[in-house]
């Protein structure tokens, strides 16, 4: 067996996520485990399976024309840092307990180096109209190189500052920038922080107005584009207690900031009015009105039939017109 990619020693953060790959070729296709030595001096190394580590090791290896492996370890501890060690055999003796391999495992080596995630203190407030964004943290941290702040996919700033605090400035009211906002800290390993600027919801109606024939199905729909979503909504009409899902003809479909309020078989007398719809988190209620008018079946037809009876009146008065012209007078 030979190695074609080999795993590279990382470092990381407590709490996160690695992953390291091994790849290898022979005849017969060759196996590969994962083994670990710790740093304790009195430490033995330990080969590692899928589920160790109280269910944050996942082993995922495929074997097709050649071997690959790799090994994700979840919320990282100090205790995960050591050596870890892809091993590869394509000796059919390899796991034979009394025989031992004509060929010994080839072995790949990489370091990982947990470091305890430092602590990082978030603030948002309101300066001359404006919003301040700051992240400081706790204690010294080597190798930065500069900070970025991401809302998003989108990178809203950038610099090659190497201090523990950094800020950002937001133009504005809360309610329209509300979300949230990483402040990155370009180092390795990289260390972000988290800030969340929450507001009450800020519901809206997908239209103020809505239309349906009767007998059709209505769709009513609201949404809120703040952070944090809504836990809660609430359809209610002209004022009266608050619909039931799956009650009647009514059905309530919600997810997160939207929510859709359909009618079955919409009713011109039951059915035409003012909807609300009122949305809750943990900073607060609001809410919009919806008006729903339902139009008879025939109501299309109305206009088809004006069309046709102004064309009849029109053929009439010229037919009696004709018919009462005198005749031209036949010259000599």
């Amino acid at each position: 067996a030979g190695f074609i990619k080999s795993p590279l020693s990382q470092k990381r953060l407590t709490q996160d996520r690695v992953e390291l790959h091994c790849e290898a070729v022979g005849n017969p296709i060759p196996e590969i485990q994962w083994w670990f030595e710790g740093n304790d001096p009195n430490e033995t190394s330990a080969q590692l399976w899928d589920g160790a580590r109280q269910d944050r090791v996942q082993i995922n290896a495929t074997y097709n024309l050649h071997s690959t492996s790799t090994i994700s370890i979840a919320n990282l501890t100090a205790d995960d840092s050591g050596m870890y060690e892809c091993r590869a055999s394509s000796d059919p003796d390899r796991n034979h307990l009394s025989k031992s391999p004509k060929v010994k495992w080839i072995r790949s080596q990489a370091n990982l180096f947990v470091i305890q995630r430092p602590d990082i203190k978030a603030q948002v407030a309101t300066v001359a109209g404006k919003l301040l964004l700051t992240c400081n943290m706790s204690g010294p941290y080597s190798g930065i190189e500069g900070h970025e702040w991401v809302h998003g996919n989108k990178v809203l700033q950038t610099d090659t500052d190497s201090g523990t605090s950094t800020s950002y400035t937001i133009e504005g009211k809360m309610e329209e920038h509300s979300g949230v906002y990483e402040c990155v800290y370009k180092a390795n390993p990289v260390v972000k922080g988290q800030v969340n600027v929450s507001v009450p919801p800020q519901v809206t109606a997908y239209k103020k107005s809505e239309h349906g024939n009767e007998g059709d199905t209505g769709v009513l729909t609201c949404k809120s584009a703040s952070f944090p979503p809504v836990v809660t909504w609430v359809w209610s009409k002209n004022g009266q207690e608050p619909i039931v899902n799956g009650s009647g003809r009514y059905i309530i479909k919600s997810s997160g900031n939207k929510t859709e309020l359909r009618i079955l078989k919409l009713s011109i007398e039951e059915d035409t009015g003012d909807y609300h719809c009122n949305g809750t988190n943990a900073y607060g209620t609001s809410g919009a009105v919806l008006n729903l008018r339902v139009r008879s079946r025939l109501a299309a037809l109305w206009p088809f039939l004006g069309i046709v009876a102004e064309v009849l009146v029109l053929v009439t008065i010229i037919f009696i017109y004709e018919k009462r012209r005198k005749p031209d007078e036949v010259l000599d």
